[in-house]
């Protein structure tokens, strides 16, 4: 939160008439308001409103102040900045103030251009003199700290306080383990490092994780979950949490002519402190008069949401000391240097309404209507609220103030209820509560078909039972059945599967393959008598149709997809392209797909009981599967698809299989010994058979799998794995001899930007290779491919020990296997040769380590 204040307000208006009573409440209240949010914000890391709504509240009142002099008092919040010592920390007393930089809220280039034409003009700079060199920084999101060092020793931290008190947190700033706690004998005696504790994105969701985890509250922001950390009384809790430190500037230090340092300018200063060991950030520059200031402006708010933490803005500060000096302060703060702002990521709206949406699996979710705000750069008028949990756990009414956060491209979010904007004679215990204050509540029919919506148990998402029935599932179904990944039908789009489902022209997903030109042709006259649009044959002797033709060519393109493909655009629940992809490999055709029983889809790799469960429900449900049968009918999945894996065989061995038909008590160890007595899983069924004797099993264990195929349909469950797997087996490959010249096998994630590869093309490069792409690291992962501000998952390879490649690396290893080389590298060790390339970002912005080659083994380093 920023105290930006007015420069000189008494004397920007010199003539002022006097206040009204109206200016003088006006001025009392807004005076209150940010006293209490102050206090909110600084001293109970309670923060209740964004930091927009803050400076605009105290921007308010600085106007009132720069109006009617008479208005500002001492005590006023624009001569603050900011805060208050609590009273069970030590005081400090700063040797140097700690004072805050005025903010620049315009946050366009002429932002930087103004700060520049000021800094010329207290100069006394003509227009051909040389331009102002400056040092341009990230504005980081934390807690502002001075590091005091005696002797070369950490003897004190204190936070900012109100400027002149601070409060001693030596206890917890020990704990950061970027801190020195020693400097290098060529430091200073007395030495004052001022900077910011910060909590980086990844670990403030890992800690927000774990919170929940234990049904704790969650921290809003990482800023609030750094300042708590900065607070605790107990060092203990605080060495719990991530926090991570930059260094930017200089309180007390030995003077020159003590044998202090002799710095000429700010530059200087942020290379000595690197020297000494603080992290200083890498992207801080000089940058020459206004023309690089904006450039540098623009390219931070570029990286601004690939930065591994918050910042909300870049500051500039007049690179010579000698020149701060000569300009130097107005009121409480530096002439030299300015805060430029970046658009609001957070912003105070209402809640206008909540409506629902039907997605094509059926969720039914509450979408929160809004007073439109603009917030990240782009304005924001409805926000999901996910399911009826998250709505209750914010203790969200129709008609609250809340706070929505937007950053780059991450989906508007409500982060938090303003409970204190509600009127206090609101009663929250009433049964109706008063107009504009609604409950929601999650209707119990479908607002598009009227079908029943049910929540299952143990589930947080309510869904629609109308199935295809429903027009908002059969929408979301075709949208997702011809898009890029799935079927990819170029030129059917979104206006077109809505005017075709309206007027009944599209049922299902196989209705796609049967339409015909004047089906095209009669929806669009539909559609533009509907919307009053002039029908453009008036005049003609001919209808245009290429555009129709064109969808119909680009549908009738789509019957060449592969299988993997096919199975991902049906739309089955759980699976996604990585599931399809797995059926289609170790299967190998839509029959034995489709005819896959229960437990032959669970030994499958990383499918698991619940996603089998979903598989085998969806493709024994009628209705789907005539939508199947008629695909086929219309030539949609070639004939021919392929052959199963041979690592196939181990799956379709009779103690894998036996293990896979859950049977209570048969043990895997149970089912090794069963298996060599068995010809057939559908010797089970025989209770005679001299396997019961000589199988040496348990009497429970008998007695378990003897109930278990007495169960209706267990008979047909057995007899079709036993069919199903003799025709793989006759049908698998010869197992590969010789080493492996492919990365099948292989578990692959992608994270953060490539420099030339967009992700799907990478993926797709993998995956032709044999690899499994997925979206998430664990022990299983052989490798990492990592870009720029790979984040988190950099992190959690690095902890695991997965060998991490860069794309350059990635291509070298697929053009090496292409090519007919060697096996594919171990996971723990790099090829011999690599070309010195660029790695991907370390996990700390402030490492200082060599360039590694560009497949590198995690060195443990953290």
């Amino acid at each position: 939160m920023t105290s930006p204040d007015l420069q000189g307000a008494a004397a920007a208006a010199p003539f002022s008439s006097p206040a009204s009573p109206q200016d003088q409440a006006r001025a009392r209240e807004l005076g209150a308001q940010l006293r209490h949010h102050a206090h909110q914000y600084y001293v109970l890391d309670q923060p209740q409103i964004p930091d927009a709504e803050y400076d605009r509240l105290f921007q308010a009142l600085q106007a009132l102040e720069a109006a009617h002099p008479e208005l500002l008092m001492p005590d006023s919040p624009t001569q603050r900045v900011g805060g208050r010592v609590l009273d069970q920390f030590n005081s400090v007393r700063h040797a140097v103030p700690m004072l805050s930089i005025r903010t620049e809220t315009d946050t366009e280039a002429s932002g930087a251009e103004a700060f520049d034409a000021r800094i010329r003009r207290e100069l006394g700079l003509g227009e051909g003199a040389a331009p102002v060199e400056y040092v341009a920084e990230l504005k980081f999101d934390g807690l502002a700290m001075n590091l005091r060092y005696e002797d070369r020793v950490l003897v004190q931290a204190a936070t900012r306080g109100d400027g002149e008190l601070g409060e001693d947190v030596t206890h917890n700033i020990r704990t950061i383990g970027q801190i020195p706690l020693r400097l290098p004998d060529d430091a200073p005696p007395v030495l004052e490092v001022r900077g910011e504790v910060y909590m980086r994105r990844p670990d403030f969701e890992r800690l927000n994780e774990a919170q929940r985890a234990r049904g704790d509250k969650l921290f809003v922001n990482p800023r609030n979950a750094a300042a708590g950390a900065v607070r605790q009384l107990d060092s203990n809790i605080a060495a719990q949490r991530p926090l991570s430190f930059f260094a930017y500037g200089l309180g007390e230090v030995t003077p020159p002519e003590q044998g202090g340092p002799a710095w000429q300018t700010h530059f200087e200063v942020l290379q000595a402190l690197k020297h000494w060991g603080f992290p200083v950030e890498a992207l801080d520059q000089t940058a020459l008069g206004a023309a690089e200031l904006v450039a540098f402006h623009q390219k931070i708010g570029a990286l601004r949401d690939q930065l591994a933490y918050d910042i909300d803005g870049v500051v500039y500060k007049v690179n010579s000391l000698a020149l701060q000096r000569r300009l130097g302060f107005v009121t409480r703060e530096p002439r030299w240097a300015v805060a430029h702002k970046y658009p609001a990521q957070e912003q105070l709206t209402t809640v206008l309404g909540i409506d629902v949406q039907v997605g094509r699996t059926g969720a039914v979710t509450p979408v929160a209507r809004l007073e439109p705000v603009f917030v990240g750069g782009v304005v924001v008028s409805n926000v999901t609220l996910h399911n009826q949990d998250e709505i209750a756990r914010l203790g969200l009414l129709v008609g609250d103030t809340v706070i929505v956060r937007r950053a780059g491209d991450v989906i508007p979010q409500v982060v938090a209820v303003v409970p204190e904007r509600r009127p206090a004679e609101l009663d929250l215990a009433a049964e109706a509560l008063p107009a504009p204050y609604l409950r929601f509540v999650m209707p119990t029919q479908c607002p598009v078909c009227g079908s029943h919506v049910m929540r299952d148990e143990g589930e947080v998402v309510a869904r629609c039972t109308g199935g295809l029935f429903c027009k908002a599932q059969r929408k979301e179904s075709i949208r997702h059945f011809a898009s890029r990944r799935a079927m990819d039908i170029e030129g059917l789009g979104e206006r077109h599967i809505d005017n075709l489902v309206e007027y009944d022209q599209l049922h299902s997903v196989a209705d796609l393959y049967q339409l015909t030109l004047q089906q095209f042709l009669d929806v669009k006259r539909r559609v533009d008598e509907r919307d009053g649009v002039a029908a453009e044959l008036q005049g003609r002797e001919e209808i245009p149709t290429k555009w129709a033709q064109n969808i119909l060519d680009g549908i009738a393109a789509s019957k060449q997809r592969p299988l993997g493909r096919f199975l991902f655009a049906l739309g089955m629940r759980h699976v996604g392209e990585s599931t399809g992809k797995t059926l289609a490999d170790w299967l190998g055709r839509l029959d034995w797909v489709r005819r896959a029983p229960l437990p032959l889809l669970r030994v499958l790799p990383d499918v698991g009981d619940v996603v089998a469960t979903s598989i085998y429900e969806f493709l024994q449900e009628d209705h789907n599967r005539k939508v199947i049968d008629t695909l086929v009918a219309e030539g949609v999945v070639p004939p021919d698809t392929g052959r199963p894996q041979a690592a196939l065989a181990d799956k379709l061995s009779l103690p894998s299989l036996l293990g896979a038909l859950k049977v209570p008590k048969l043990t895997p160890l149970r089912a090794e010994q069963l298996a060599p007595h068995l010809g057939a899983l559908a010797d089970l069924l025989d209770v005679q058979a001299p396997w019961q004797r000589s199988a040496d099993l348990p009497a429970e264990v008998l007695k378990s799998l003897q109930a278990f195929v007495a169960e209706p349909g267990q008979a047909d469950v057995l007899r079709a794995l036993d069919q199903i797997r003799a025709e793989l087996l006759a049908a698998l490959p010869a197992a590969p001899s010789g080493p492996r010249s492919s990365l099948a096998g292989k578990t692959v994630v992608l994270t953060g930007t490539l420099p030339t590869l967009g992700r799907d093309q990478a993926k797709d490069l993998l995956e032709a290779a044999g690899a499994k792409v997925t979206g998430s690291v664990s022990k299983k992962t052989d490798y990492v491919v990592a870009g720029a501000e790979a984040g988190s998952k950099l992190d959690k390879a690095l902890s695991l020990g997965v060998t991490v490649l860069d794309e350059a690396g990635m291509l070298t290893l697929l053009a090496a296997l292409e090519a007919g080389g060697d096996t594919v590298p171990s996971p723990s060790a790099a090829p011999t040769e690599s070309p010195p390339v660029a790695a991907p970002p370390a996990p700390t912005t402030t490492s200082e380590a060599p360039v590694q080659s560009a497949l590198f083994p995690p060195t443990g380093d953290d």
